[in-house]
């Protein structure tokens, strides 16, 4: 629920208030990093994982390729997860563009 004091106060432009324009993409800017983590994680996690059930079974039967089979799959698997998740596209803004690399020097969006 929206405290109707705030909302007075950013209709009258006094200080304190809260600029309601900002969209959701000016929230955090750090997204770039956070998904690069997530790919890294969802990759080596998917790694790890495989490569102990490789190992297990490797110790089960006697072998010794599945272990790096379990890696290979490991590491298709997190990629593809990321994929998924939307965390190794490029980011489009709302109209479907690609979001512009820099910001122009008239202050507006000239990305083709």
């Amino acid at each position: 629920m929206r405290d109707r004091k705030k909302a007075a106060g950013a209709a009258h432009g006094k200080r304190g208030s809260t600029d309601s324009t900002q969209g959701p993409a000016d929230v955090s800017t750090d997204g770039g990093y956070n998904a690069g983590m997530a790919v890294f994680s969802y990759i080596i996690g998917g790694i790890i994982v495989w490569s102990l059930i490789g190992w297990g079974l490797d110790y089960l039967w006697g072998t010794r390729w599945i272990v790096l089979a379990g890696a290979l799959l490991g590491a298709v698997g997190g990629f593809y997860l990321s994929h998924m998740h939307g965390l190794t596209s490029s980011r489009k803004i709302a109209d479907g563009r690609h979001a512009p690399s820099a910001p122009s020097q008239d202050g507006k969006d000239n990305a083709k």
